[in-house]
């Protein structure tokens, strides 16, 4: 697929997406209740849509190695428009409880395809600013959708915007069908290297060319990750009917493979250790800043939703510099820890005042780190992890991480119950704090085997 054309078809497709998701977020629980349903069967309609999140992961990037990007994508936004049109008819707590399951698989499947396609598209030298265009649109979607939906929920039935977020997904179908993609041959070829590749968890070390032939030259100068799998790309340069680049000889700690660096199976504990703390640390500030704000800060809800919406446009705004900042820097796990301290900046903030300006420099703060933590990590992971198990990885890595959003706000509900509210935080900034460790223990084992 050429993303250089079809990043803006893609900025799309997620911006619509986005939008819709958060646009239902606020009203699924209002609408639901005008049903009659029991608390117990509401809670168990909710927790449905992590449980998809769960296990959408794995048969997204299966579906994305056996279609290929654009016939995945369509299927997890068909997927989409038949849940959100599924929500505006239904009345029946068994439907509602299996569209929210689809709803949770396809809303994982579309971040395994996109990450996916931007780590096999992209290259080194652009994955980070690829990856920030992806979570500006994003966030341009979390920051309108609300707003929208609230104004339709004060002039129209509840079942309308579930209706104009069926006609979103519609939308980024359309999108989607107008991207373009690679030759046929250039495709199957992909398809056969694919074939050729072990099992990522069977821990077994392996030299697994990256396909692209662009990519056959040295590693900028200035960046501090090493290389962990990526070997010379020579013999698939050569294989290229498309290629005539001439050879030339990579770096020894690159073609040295797997010994330069971290096993597949270590990759895949680091990474989804990292990203499951970070998840759990969001899946908290979520669920219970609001509460702290309203118990001990004694804020309004019009301040606290600002509080979101000044995090929301901070990371819609960050993203692309901070993923231009992550090509250039090199060291995208480094970005990843500051991405990571500036949210635990954020926390701190808000729990030494009560200051509406201090805590909205709080959010913005907060916002720009998480913008640097996702462009980089994503961008990382496409740097290290070779074609042929990219999004095999992004798919198991996602799905991991959205077990720690149903685990930590469960933890977190028993230390409401024990302790206080300010102990939930204080919880958030461990789980930050860990986030931080595990990825600096990585960059050494990579910046140690590098010299």
């Amino acid at each position: 697929m050429d993303i250089r054309r079809n990043l803006p078809l893609l900025m799309i497709i997620c911006f619509l997406s986005q939008m819709g998701g958060f646009m239902i977020l606020p009203l699924f629980p209002l609408f639901i209740e005008e049903f009659g349903l029991s608390g117990w069967m509401m809670g168990v309609i909710f927790a449905l849509f992590y449980v998809g999140k769960v296990i959408g992961g794995v048969p997204a990037a299966a579906l994305y190695r056996k279609l290929g990007g654009q016939r995945a994508l369509i299927v997890m936004l068909l997927i989409l428009a038949v849940c959100m049109g599924g929500f505006a008819v239904s009345s029946a707590a068994l439907l509602f409880g299996l569209l929210r399951l689809l709803q949770g698989l396809a809303s994982t499947g579309l971040t395994v395809i996109v990450r996916s396609i931007i780590g096999d598209g992209g290259n080194i030298d652009n994955r980070g600013l690829y990856n920030g265009y992806i979570s500006s649109s994003e966030g341009g979607g979390m920051v309108l959708g609300p707003v929208i939906s609230g104004w339709l929920a004060l002039h129209w039935p509840l079942s309308v915007p579930f209706l104009l977020v069926t006609l979103c997904c519609l939308i980024a179908m359309g999108t989607a069908m107008g991207m373009k993609t690679r030759p046929e041959s250039e495709q199957m070829f992909k398809s056969d290297e694919r074939e050729q590749m072990p099992d990522l968890d069977s821990g077994a070390e392996s030299d697994i060319p990256i396909n692209h032939a662009h990519e056959n030259k040295r590693l900028p100068s200035a960046s501090n990750d090493t290389a962990i799998n990526d070997i010379t790309v020579d013999d698939i340069a050569a294989a290229s009917p498309t290629s005539a680049a001439p050879k030339s000889s990579a770096p020894a700690h690159i073609i040295a493979g797997t010994s330069a660096g971290l096993t597949p199976r270590h990759q895949l504990i680091g990474y989804g250790t990292v990203h499951f703390l970070e998840m759990s640390a969001y899946a908290v500030f979520l669920t219970y800043f609001a509460l702290y704000a309203a118990h001990i800060m004694h804020w309004d809800p019009f301040a606290t939703s600002l509080a979101f919406t000044v995090a929301g446009i901070s990371t819609l705004a960050a993203a692309p510099v901070a993923g231009y900042l992550s090509d250039r820097m090199g060291d995208r796990l480094l970005l990843c820890m500051l991405g990571m301290l500036m949210i635990g900046i954020e926390v701190v903030v808000f729990l030494s005042t009560a200051s509406y300006a201090w805590v909205y420099v709080g959010m913005l703060i907060g916002g720009v780190g998480g913008a640097c933590y996702m462009d980089s990590f994503f961008a990382h992971i496409g740097d290290h992890i070779p074609d042929a198990g990219r999004s095999e990885v992004i798919g198991k890595i996602v799905s991991a991480a959205e077990i720690g959003s149903i685990v930590s706000p469960l933890i977190a509900a028993l230390l409401v119950e024990y302790v206080s509210l300010y102990a939930v935080f204080v919880f958030n900034l461990v789980l930050i704090a860990a986030a931080i460790a595990v990825q600096a223990v990585m960059r050494s084992r990579y910046r140690s085997k590098q010299g």
